[in-house]
């Protein structure tokens, strides 16, 4: 559609991009929205429009919808599609007969984005498995592994704000795509930019023999499967305890109640503001259970109403998991993703044994993100199984998972603090639905021993040491401000590899430093380190004389500087009060120090 007035914004380049994009989209608001700047003259908004490009990140793409090469719309979406279906049918083998798995939420264009997906992968003759109706993220990973698929495809941007969307994709071995598939689809997406006229056809989707709805039977299979991990159903059906739920405005709520009913649960209290999916969020702030209190009000206040002491909360497309309890003085205690991983790491532990009475653990691991709690690995230690500790994200535990499967070992749980846990292996993804039914079995199987969550978790602590932590990020939508504080750190006295030895003038001296940004680490032979590194992203751990570690990273989905820290004890060692002060003190100092927030114009977390 060409535009009805002039393009001379005084650049060649500018103009030639744009004049593109109108010959090439066919959304007419995206047209109008784009005219108007024209008219404006804003050739800084079109600059940041058209000359730059969504490119794979983390496991796809995520950004803000709009007009323009930099946003989420129709034509990147079927210049993604072009670009990966070109690349599959030319790195798998059997692509078209195999085909893809298409899952969506209930964002705003989701189904949109993935009819358009699924029109492309139609017009090359392959194979589609599109659900009919939204579903959880976890939904593709488990059907490409389901069907056999080539790759599966989630339209999500999972917790972000409103305006935002995204597009994940899952290589054939059921896991997020890692290097070197991202940049080849890249690559292969620019040398496919000009749509075909079919890859807009989403009508004829649903007419082809290609198609297929996936929907009733991976449903079925799904929950037969999650059914089989449950250890005591009877317990469950007759447990006196009363969970409340919140889907937070997204897919959850058909699928958690079919967890609960496959775990033999009777029905949870839902909280009704959010039952039904609202790609406005119109209730919160942020559609984030991570975010605390802020997120979780309305399901205190459901809680509250009908005596319930247990939360259960997912994200928006189900990943994720939130749980808070109701203590004793009647205040709500919401638990990080770290003691989240504590219990459901104890949990799937004790599932395993008593399911597999006369194995050991020699064959057995669990495996965590390098900026998560180090508890899973006291615990191995302790009890006999494996750990290992992979790069931050999912998609390097799945594909972990994978690699270990394949020698023949057995992986029973994994985690991130970024309250993302896998439970078992039916899924190699994070599972928020898996992970509410384990959190709620936990929970049922303890009350019967006059035990709560809380309880649990400090008994647990008190076994294998204390491991308490303190995450938080800090705001910066400025990418040069952000590097000049991470080039900061690695030339901290004007010298390359000089990072910082203190803090608080020597109070406290720093032992360790592994920057997988650049893969320094004097803690290596030769600096080396051994973890993968990525130049595209942030990404700093100080080790600390006493026992700290910290982790200053960027986000590969927000504009977040993200810290990570951890001071652990032995079980020993008691005193919580001075663990807690200390770690106060020093990631106080790490902040004012290391990240100059007012110097650099930082904004704080709000909740």
């Amino acid at each position: 559609m060409a535009t009805k007035i002039p393009v001379n914004t005084g650049d060649i380049e500018l103009d030639n991009k744009i004049n593109e994009w109108l010959k090439w989209n066919k959304d007419p608001n995206a047209d109008y929205e784009i005219e108007e700047l024209i008219r404006e003259n804003n050739a800084k908004v079109l600059s940041n429009l058209f000359l730059k490009r969504l490119e794979f990140g983390t496991a796809g793409l995520r950004g803000c919808m709009g007009p323009g090469y930099s946003q989420m719309n129709d034509l990147v979406i079927v210049q993604t599609g072009q670009g990966l279906s070109t690349y599959l049918l030319d790195a798998v083998c059997n692509a078209s007969e195999k085909g893809v798995i298409i899952g969506y939420d209930g964002r705003h264009c989701s189904k949109r984005f993935a009819e358009l997906t699924a029109a492309i992968f139609v017009a090359k003759n392959v194979k589609v498995y599109l659900f009919s109706k939204i579903v959880p993220t976890p939904f593709i990973p488990y059907g490409v592994l389901k069907y056999k698929c080539a790759a599966g495809i989630m339209i999500t941007a999972s917790h972000n704000p409103k305006n935002d969307n995204g597009y994940k994709v899952y290589w054939e071995n059921g896991a997020q795509i890692i290097s070197p598939h991202d940049k080849k689809i890249q690559k292969y997406i620019l040398e496919n930019l000009e749509p075909i006229e079919s890859s807009w056809d989403v009508v004829n989707v649903y007419n082809s023999i290609l198609y297929k709805d996936p929907w009733d039977n991976i449903m079925q299979s799904y929950f037969h499967d999650l059914q089989q991990t449950v250890l005591y159903p009877e317990i469950n059906r007759n447990t006196i305890l009363k969970f409340t739920y919140t889907p937070m405005h997204g897919v959850g709520y058909e699928y958690m109640s079919a967890a609960f009913n496959a775990a033999n649960f009777k029905p949870f209290i839902t909280v009704e503001e959010q039952k039904l999916p609202d790609p406005e969020f119109s209730t919160v702030k942020f559609p984030n259970p991570e975010e605390g209190k802020s997120a979780l009000n309305l399901s205190i206040k459901a809680a509250n109403e009908n005596s319930s002491s247990i939360i259960i909360a997912n994200d928006p497309d189900a990943d994720r998991l939130a749980c808070a309890t109701k203590m004793k003085n009647g205040e709500w205690y919401i638990f990080t993703g770290n003691e989240l991983g504590a219990l459901l790491g104890w949990w799937m532990m004790h599932t395993y044994q008593v399911q597999h009475p006369d194995t050991d653990f020699s064959n057995v691991y669990m495996l965590a993100s390098t900026v998560s709690s180090k508890i899973l690995l006291s615990m191995a230690k302790q009890e006999g199984f494996n750990f290992v500790e992979t790069l931050t994200g999912f998609k390097w535990m799945g594909n972990k998972t994978v690699e270990l499967q394949q020698a023949g070992k057995e992986v029973i749980f994994a985690y991130e603090e970024a309250i993302g846990f896998m439970c078992g292996s039916n899924v190699f993804d994070k599972d928020g639905i898996s992970a509410g039914m384990h959190v709620a079995e936990l929970s049922a199987y303890l009350e019967t021993i006059n035990f709560t969550l809380y309880e649990k978790l400090n008994e647990i602590y008190a076994q294998y040491g204390y491991h308490i932590s303190k995450n938080s990020y800090w705001i910066c939508h400025e990418p040069d401000t952000i590097k000049t504080i991470f080039e900061r750190l690695r030339n901290y006295t004007g010298e390359p590899n000089t990072y910082p030895t203190c803090i608080l003038d020597g109070k406290y001296s720093v032992i360790g430093v592994r920057d997988l940004t650049t893969g320094y680490d004097n803690t290596k032979p030769e600096n080396k380190a051994i973890l993968p590194v990525s130049k595209s992203s942030q990404m700093i751990t100080f080790t600390f004389k006493n026992g700290l570690v910290i982790t200053l990273r960027t986000s590969g989905t927000e504009p977040k500087i993200k810290y990570y820290s951890e001071l652990c004890a032995t079980p020993e060692e008691k005193n919580l009060t001075l663990l807690k002060t200390t770690l106060d003190e020093m990631v106080s100092a790490v902040v004012t120090e290391f990240l100059q927030p007012e110097v650099n114009g930082l904004i704080p977390r709000t909740s």
